[in-house]
């Protein structure tokens, strides 16, 4: 068995792409070169990178190179939340065996967004086209809703500044009762005092934060700047239980920054543990590397296949 991690950032949808030509791609295309010269091939293949791999250049000359090798083979594009886990990491995987008959949940050239059910005569119904790289229209940034609301059921309040696409995935996910709420994957007996966001940050982002509750079914995809950065490294947790975020934001226009400050600490808004995120990310609960200090969580880039 081969199992695959190469470096993704010749992938990421926020970087360059520089697919083949990047020289970090060049130790996976000399698997590539190697595979069909191999004595005796590997029963299986597992291969996972970020999204984007799926409509690269490199990717499809991975699928040619295990199709010439007789591999079966399926893609996927999955989360943690196809297992009920409240935290959006989307990741490509690809699985391949060596035999001569289709994989029992084969949807040859598409990609699948759920595990198949083995029993299902259509798993392309979960699929979408692998070779359609146009992508979809963008939607334009828009003064939006809050997503805390949505997880109450409630009618939701503008004040942030995020997308429509945005805001209903957010709906989306916090209406799937398949997916578990953040305080299963909680710590109680841990001193928080030291994850609780200091005044200058909290006020200099607060229109940028993705806050949750315990009740909520999501949570942004936390990356190895969580904790010392906030913009986009992860969402942050509300404690507290009878102040609306809504209420707090719809105030901010009219104050002073000191006021501003005063409001927003009413959230009580702290960062996830190493501990909760890791709970996240799916490792088991002995697993522990993690000190009492703030959570610059450094393992997380290490998290791949698990």
């Amino acid at each position: 068995m081969i199992l695959m991690s190469p470096p993704c950032q010749p992938f990421t949808r926020i970087g360059v792409q520089g697919d083949v030509t990047d020289p970090r791609t060049n130790s996976f295309l000399y698997i590539l070169d190697i595979l069909p010269r191999l004595q005796k091939l590997p029963k299986y293949i597992i291969l996972e990178n970020v999204k984007g791999f799926e409509v690269s250049s490199t990717r499809d000359l991975l699928i040619k190179t295990i199709e010439n090798c007789g591999f079966q083979y399926q893609e996927f594009l999955l989360s943690p939340t196809s297992l009920g886990i409240p935290n959006s990491r989307l990741r490509y995987f690809l699985t391949a065996k060596l035999q001569s008959e289709p994989l029992p949940f084969q949807a040859p050239g598409q990609v699948l967004m759920e595990f198949p059910q083995i029993e299902s005569e259509h798993p392309q119904k979960y699929a979408v086209d692998a070779e359609n790289k146009i992508e979809g229209k963008k939607i334009e940034p828009n003064v939006c809703f809050d997503s805390s609301r949505q997880c109450s059921g409630k009618e939701a309040i503008l004040f942030k500044l995020e997308t429509a696409e945005e805001i209903d995935r957010k709906h989306q996910q916090d209406s799937d009762l398949s997916v578990q709420m953040l305080k299963d994957f909680l710590e109680d007996d841990a001193d928080m005092n030291q994850y609780f966001l200091p005044p200058k940050p909290l006020l200099r982002y607060a229109l940028l934060l993705d806050i949750v509750k315990p009740t909520c079914r999501r949570s942004m995809c936390f990356t190895k700047g969580y904790g010392r950065y906030i913009e986009g490294t992860g969402s942050v947790l509300q404690t507290t239980e009878d102040v609306q975020v809504e209420d707090i934001y719809k105030s901010l226009t009219s104050l002073s920054q000191e006021e501003k400050i005063t409001k927003l600490l009413m959230l009580k808004l702290r960062y996830f543990t190493p501990k909760e995120i890791a709970n996240l990310l799916g490792f088991p609960p002995e697993f522990g590397m993690w000190g009492t200090h703030r959570p610059h969580l450094s393992f997380i880039k290490d998290s791949k296949i698990h």
